[in-house]
């Protein structure tokens, strides 16, 4: 089967700019709600040694381009330790939702660039020198609106459930995290089948076209 390297070179550094930058956030804000655990071993950094996980982060997501089975992949989770938060339930919910929110702004950082690039060419030919950051704006641009939508389901361990399981009752939570496990399984495999997740990111592909490519 043939792939592009180039194309699976950026998207690798897309990738692992992109999840070295959301765990870095949960970091950083868990610090500054109390709880320093993650700052004490050196994850507030966007050094993707410190957050990469070797199956995870490296050999699942070259299959899946090489393949083209499609991408996943992800990263070691940041240690965060609630009861050295000061207000637990919403230092909690803002933690959680600070790895989303920085793919969210690599997102539209990435997507002004790319409305930058498209004006030029409007009117100048790209210079070659150029078209790397072109490539990689792009790839950046997709591979975090994927993790945006992805992080934010509510399947365990996933962070969105992790602000679900605040509105549930202990009882309910433990159910919830017992299946989490198997729930996140029979995702992937009906994504696969019937590309869910495809179906949930086109809204926001449409969306990001709209106010940056044209």
């Amino acid at each position: 089967m043939s792939f592009n390297p180039a194309e699976i070179f950026f998207q690798m550094v897309a990738f692992l700019f992109a999840i070295s930058l959301h765990e870095a956030a949960h970091a950083w804000t868990a610090d500054r709600c109390g709880d320093p655990t993650a700052k004490m071993l050196g994850r507030i950094t966007l050094n993707p040694l410190r957050h990469i996980d070797p199956i995870g982060s490296l050999v699942l997501p070259i299959i899946g381009l090489i393949s083209h089975i499609g991408f996943i992949g992800w990263a070691r989770p940041t240690p965060v330790e609630p009861r050295n938060f000061r207000r637990p339930v919403r230092d909690d919910i803002l933690v959680t939702l600070a790895g989303p929110a920085s793919n969210l702004f690599l997102v539209i950082v990435f997507g002004f660039l790319l409305k930058g690039l498209v004006i030029f060419a409007r009117t100048h030919q790209i210079p070659e020198s150029m078209e790397p950051l072109l490539y990689l704006s792009e790839a950046v641009v997709f591979i975090n609106i994927l993790l945006f939508v992805f992080n934010l389901l509510p399947i365990p361990p996933l962070d969105g459930s992790h602000v679900v399981r605040h509105f549930l009752s202990p009882d309910a939570q433990r159910v919830y995290d017992r299946v989490g496990t198997y729930g996140l399984m029979l995702f992937f495999i009906a994504s696969w089948y019937f590309n869910i997740l495809g179906v949930l990111i086109h809204p926001l592909n449409v969306a990001f076209q709209r106010i940056f490519l044209t």
